[in-house]
């Protein structure tokens, strides 16, 4: 599966945006999808999880309460909704894909998009 993270943009803290990630082929939904973040000199942040259907979520500390990943199958693509933004949230965001779930390190998925950059910034 090749995957296409966009959205990205620069917003002021306490702002809202919306990534999405949009995927090739039709076996998308056979795909658990985790959305990660790297900020510069950074190692890889897992942000976010979704498994297949879409029933099930998961979410990293620092994003609790104010990210929301969903999913839409039939338009092949999954989405970070990012609420009460915060300069720490300043990074690279990147969608990835695997067929397993639950799964929050990096190297455990198999498929990356490029990153969408996203800059909070008064």
């Amino acid at each position: 599966v090749q995957l296409q993270a966009s959205g990205g943009g620069l917003v002021q803290p306490g702002g809202s945006l919306r990534l999405s990630c949009t995927a090739s082929g039709n076996t998308f939904s056979g795909y658990a999808v985790g959305w990660f973040r790297q900020a510069p000199g950074e190692g890889r942040e897992f942000v976010a999880s979704i498994n297949q259907s879409g029933g099930d979520t998961r979410y990293g500390d620092s994003v609790k309460g104010r990210f929301t990943i969903s999913r839409d199958n039939a338009k092949n693509s999954a989405y970070l909704e990012m609420t009460s933004l915060k300069l720490e949230d300043t990074a690279a965001y990147y969608c990835a894909a695997d067929q397993a779930f639950p799964l929050k390190y990096a190297e455990s998925f198999d498929y990356w998009g490029q990153g969408t950059l996203v800059t909070v910034s008064s």
